[in-house]
């Protein structure tokens, strides 16, 4: 195209791109680009830099984690898989067995987990709230096939599902997550206009939550119980509902206690639990023999512990349950004092993230699921601590991401792959 005097504008003719330099595949022009086009982007640096554009560019997922709570969550996890090797390769070392096999057993339950996690957090924000009513639905079909012959039996409760292969799952820890989720749909859906829940809304959240609350009792299983009301209670409260509504569901409830106590509708086992922290020294052999061991073991650490493998109540394996429900107590004798507050700290690094991402959500719907799953944390961390110090009764649940098994891992992870998604969801779109 050529312009010439008196035309007015410009007319076809010969061309004038003769006269450009031609552009170089060699690095030269192409570098201006990029250099996408020249050999060196074929080669192993080019690769490189591809996928790192692809994981670490503007548009990529990554950049949209909470990577504070990521690593919490990690520093966690592995410190719990120190804690459990710790407290069982004596006393398989002692069977002759592999002292390995609950540290192997641990790291693929993170690794499974961190997959689930990673499943959840690039899950669309709709995805998971349409998925929901699902969640709850199995949840409660896996609690009824527990109370089948296919359910086991475990410190006197029926809580998990024999699978082939020696595995078991336990479908309550799944149930918490499915009460968390349907209760923020249900308490998050508030008319146009209105700034509170109505009172259908509420009863309904009560009605979905008593389905899996009544089939854990079932099994039973009062831990999990009391968290699952801690779960729906603090649901309810910070949807903003009337606080009249909430001191009479609170009154309610209290009277439904009172029922239960009354009628003798716990096993004696259970009251014995609920009774026994308040004086376990008035039956140290017996019911209060899990509390007493589990104090003697984590006074005697002291400050800065004896050491990991180092440990006397925990080699001679004084304490019950000393890798599962009583992990902390390994760490009070192995990692003493410092130790212990290392866990605490990590822990309030999950909560403080889980609040804030709970206080930046973009919708109701997210406030709720985020501070859900803090609650939840926050209350299991709260009793399983408190019954390892004799401060709570022995209710059987684990310390988050610290303890061993595959259930509870599971299910921490995939609730921190729902806080991914909540805020992520607010990085892509604010």
């Amino acid at each position: 195209m050529t312009f010439t005097r008196g035309s007015g504008g410009p007319r076809l003719g010969q061309s004038s791109f003769r006269g450009l330099a031609p552009v170089r595949l060699d690095g030269g022009s192409s570098r201006r680009f990029g250099g996408s086009l020249g050999p060196r982007s074929r080669g192993p640096r080019g690769l490189l830099s591809r996928w790192a554009q692809r994981l670490f560019g503007r548009g990529s997922p990554l950049r949209h984690l909470d990577w504070i709570l990521l690593l919490g969550v990690l520093a966690l996890s592995l410190l719990g898989t120190l804690l459990v090797y710790s407290s069982t390769a004596p006393s398989l070392r002692q069977q002759g067995l592999d002292p390995r096999t609950y540290l192997m057993k641990q790291l693929l339950n993170i690794a499974i987990g961190l997959v689930l996690m990673a499943a959840v957090s690039m899950t669309d924000y709709r995805q998971i709230r349409a998925a929901s009513p699902v969640v709850l639905a199995v949840s409660c079909l896996g609690l009824l096939v527990v109370l089948t012959p296919l359910g086991s039996i475990v410190n006197g409760a029926k809580s998990w599902i024999s699978l082939p292969g020696g595995f078991q799952i336990e479908p309550s820890e799944y149930a918490k997550i499915a009460i968390i989720l349907v209760g923020a749909i249900l308490l998050g859906g508030v008319p146009q206009g209105e700034t509170r829940p109505r009172l259908r809304q509420v009863w309904l959240t009560v009605g979905a939550a008593a389905v899996p609350i009544a089939l854990v009792a079932a099994e039973p299983d009062l831990g999990v119980d009391m968290l699952m009301l801690a779960l729906l209670v603090g649901a309810i409260a910070l949807s903003g509902v009337r606080l009249r509504w909430l001191g009479l569901m609170l009154g309610v409830g209290a009277l439904g206690i009172v029922a239960v106590a009354k009628m003798h509708l716990l096993k004696a086992y259970q009251v014995s639990r609920l009774t026994s922290f308040l004086n376990p020294n008035a039956d140290p052999r017996g019911t209060g023999y899990s509390a007493h061991q589990s104090q003697i073991a984590i006074g005697s650490g002291g400050l800065h512990g004896q050491g990991l493998f180092r440990g006397q109540l925990i080699a001679g394996n004084f304490v019950p349950e000393q890798h599962t429900d009583f992990i902390f107590s390994v760490a009070g004798e192995e990692l003493g004092f410092i130790g212990a507050l290392v866990i605490l700290a990590l822990l309030a690094v999950v909560l403080l993230r889980a609040f804030r991402i709970a206080a930046k959500a973009d919708d109701q719907f997210g406030m709720l699921v985020a501070a859900g799953i803090a609650i939840w944390f926050g209350v299991q961390s709260f009793i399983n601590i408190g019954m390892t110090i004799g401060i709570m009764p022995v209710t059987g649940l684990p310390l988050p991401f610290v303890s061993y098994g595959g259930s509870a891992m599971f299910a921490d992870m995939i609730a921190i792959g729902a806080l991914q998604a909540v805020y992520r969801h607010r990085m892509v779109f604010s």
